[in-house]
């Protein structure tokens, strides 16, 4: 499928989510309990409020080493949710920026950080294979369940290459594949926007991040995600450290 057309199907589904306040996979009511499923606490989820609509696969905050101070880059920071926590972790003297390509997205993440008091954290309309920002020009880079969504991933990581300092750290929560979709699969819309369609097999993802330049490490796999939200297909959720 056309690059353009992913892109257009993607933003569709994320404009509706947006504007529903419902997480693509789950009822409004179960987004609390998938959140906490993939590792975000009860104390955290009252931090993000509303920002949190059950669309993660993991929780980088958890994992990842940020430090006061750090200028952080969320990419496609949706509603805010994974942004409005590390705004909190670097505290006054830090910056978080979240790039996203949903308009409504930007909006729902402006709305969630005044409401949680945030002013640390500006979020940018733009994609993540073109990025807005100079390069390295930032500490740290978070990232959840995004990158599956991109129809051109070595660029998405080249940018982010580019624009992370030198010695930097990419924490990353994604949808990586077990064994190889049927082509009707891979251009099933719901699919598509689900997470599920853009995602490459497990050693080919790592690939095209060895390919950017990054040293990587595999801190975790969630095999157990594919039953909970994604009926018994065959995939898993990956949480990595990347190094410039």
């Amino acid at each position: 499928m056309e690059e353009n057309k992913i892109k257009k199907i993607v933003k569709d589904a994320y404009k509706e989510i947006a504007t529903s306040g419902c997480g693509c996979s789950c009822g409004c009511n179960s987004a609390k309990n998938i959140s906490k499923s993939i590792g975000y606490s009860d104390e955290e989820l009252k931090i993000v409020g509303e920002a949190n609509l059950g669309l993660g696969c993991g929780n980088p905050l958890a994992f990842g080493r940020i430090k006061e101070g750090d200028v952080v880059l969320d990419l496609g920071s949706g509603a805010g949710i994974d942004a409005i926590l590390a705004a909190k972790k670097v505290g006054g003297k830090g910056k978080v920026i979240g790039v996203d390509m949903t308009k409504e997205m930007i909006e729902k993440a402006k709305e969630n950080a005044k409401k949680q008091g945030v002013d640390n954290a500006d979020f940018l309309l733009g994609e993540i294979e073109n990025l807005p920002l100079e390069d390295n020009s930032v500490d740290t880079i978070i990232t959840n369940c995004v990158i599956n969504l991109t129809p051109d991933k070595a660029k998405t990581f080249s940018e982010a290459y580019r624009v992370l300092k030198p010695g930097g750290k990419i924490y990353l929560s994604d949808i990586v594949l077990l064994k190889e979709l049927t082509e009707e699969q891979r251009n099933d819309k719901e699919l598509i926007s689900g997470c599920v369609a853009g995602a490459l097999l497990r050693d080919d993802y790592l690939k095209k991040i060895k390919g950017a330049g990054f040293s990587v490490k595999v801190l975790y796999e969630n095999t157990g995600i594919s039953k909970q939200q994604y009926n018994g297909m065959p995939l898993e959720s990956i949480m990595v450290e990347l190094t410039k």
